[in-house]
């Protein structure tokens, strides 16, 4: 299985132009021809493609110089010389790219299938055909072909999935996330587990599906860098919907726990704040007694009521209708998105 890698730095190169030629016609009875040297192919282009079955941008954590062929030298007969290849390069869905130099945004490849051209071939020389003049009939010139453009670019990978789960180390979005699709993300009763995104496609009926990332654990300052920090924070600013999934079995805790996850956002980037969500009290199934139970919700039941799920997803419970809660909000959101 690939590396997950969401950020690199490469130096691609366009082709260069093919030089023009220099040339001169030679038929029978016709011994001083006139010029007809062909021009230079131009060089390929280097371009970005959006390509959803790529997650990673691994494949370019070891190779980082690219070029692209060079345009073909022109030839006698007004004949053009062959255009280079254009170089494509596959990127993951929701790559930012920008210039290394400047930190300018060249693109954000957010569909399936956009394209970027990242760097442009050069022109190819022209061929002595078009130095003739009526007092220069017979020129010995021809221009050599244009340099590629080149550059160094930063890629930087944000996941887009519908929902995006947010909770502490060990709240158990692993699990979660292994039980609503077919994603088989590491899990284990210690915390950062997961060290890296995971990707999951639930599907409730035929045609009807969502993807889910499960992100590393924050903890208390991430915002600031700690623990996993900025590396978690940037991919859920792409998510449409945010899941909160807090342990139950902190008891007391557990409200104290939403509200710095909250917080720890807002530091980052107040916007996510404002994007819907809802919240998985799991591990339900630790929880003794009733009583103890309704003393957890009574504290949530007040900030928070409408948004609330009780789930096990170790045993499943309450999960079918966490889903269905999300898609509904998921379907809201994507509605409003295509009326504004």
């Amino acid at each position: 299985m690939a590396r997950f890698v969401d950020q690199v730095k490469i130096f691609v190169k366009a082709g260069d132009g093919g030089p023009g030629c220099v040339s001169f016609r030679r038929e029978k009875y016709v011994p001083k021809g006139g010029p007809d040297g062909g021009d230079g192919g131009d060089g390929g282009d280097v371009i970005l493609v959006a390509d959803s079955q790529i997650h990673t941008l691994y494949d370019f954590y070891h190779q980082i110089h690219f070029k692209a062929e060079n345009g073909k030298s022109g030839m006698g007969k007004k004949m053009k010389g062959k255009d280079g290849e254009d170089l494509i390069l596959k990127v993951p869905v929701g790559t930012i790219v920008k210039d290394a130099e400047t930190g300018e945004i060249l693109g954000d490849l957010i569909k399936p299938g956009q394209t970027l051209v990242v760097a442009r071939g050069g022109k190819g020389g022209r061929g002595n055909a078009h130095f003739a003049t009526p007092t220069r009939q017979a020129p010995r010139i021809a221009e050599s072909g244009k340099p590629g453009e080149e550059r160094w670019l930063i890629l930087e990978l944000k996941l887009i999935a519908d929902v995006g789960l947010v909770g502490f180390p060990n709240a158990g979005k692993s699990t979660l996330l292994s039980r609503i699709s077919a994603a088989k993300p590491k899990i284990a009763d210690y915390p950062f587990t997961t060290l890296e995104p995971n990707l999951g496609v639930v599907k409730l009926w035929e045609g009807y599906t969502f993807v889910v990332a499960d992100l590393p654990g924050l903890i208390e300052g991430a915002h600031k860098g700690l623990g996993l920090g900025h590396e978690f924070l940037k991919h859920i600013e792409r998510t449409r919907v945010l899941l909160y999934v807090l342990d139950l079995f902190r008891e007391e805790e557990v409200v104290k726990d939403l509200e710095v996850l909250k917080n720890e956002l807002k530091l980052y980037n107040p916007k996510l704040l404002e994007k819907p969500y809802l919240i998985a009290l799991n591990k339900v199934d630790l929880i003794p007694n009733l009583e103890r139970l309704e003393k957890i919700l009574k504290l949530f039941f007040e900030i928070e009521r409408k948004k609330i799920y009780l789930i096990s997803a170790i045993t499943g419970q309450g999960v079918i209708e966490l889903l269905y809660g999300l898609w509904n909000i998921i379907k809201e959101t994507k509605e409003r998105e295509e009326n504004e």
